[in-house]
């Protein structure tokens, strides 16, 4: 099941980088206080008609080896269980697990 998420998760990022300038030009041009109107109303109709999965809103981080949404080191990308695990073994390089 995890396998799944962090594939759907992937697809998201791509897509999301994929329309991430276009989405900045429109939200730009909405928010521009300075054009007309009718200009700004047909940016933000352009900005409602990109898809909803390409907003890097609703990309989330998940771990890469079990997939949880959740307690997920953004640098590692790894929960914190598995990267307290691998700190203790040491896999991860620069990293120990600190005992006192």
């Amino acid at each position: 099941m995890s396998e799944k998420q962090n594939i759907r998760d992937h697809k998201r990022r791509l897509l999301a980088a994929q329309y991430e300038l276009r989405r900045k030009l429109y939200k730009a041009f909405c928010k521009d206080p300075y054009l007309p109107s009718d200009m700004r109303d047909k940016h933000r109709y352009k900005l409602s008609k990109l898809p909803r999965k390409s907003s890097f809103a609703r990309v989330r981080n998940r771990c890469i080896f079990t997939g949880r949404p959740r307690s997920v080191y953004e640098f590692f990308l790894i929960y914190r269980i598995v990267f307290r695990g691998l700190a203790s073994r040491g896999p991860l390089m620069g990293i120990k697990k600190s005992s006192w």
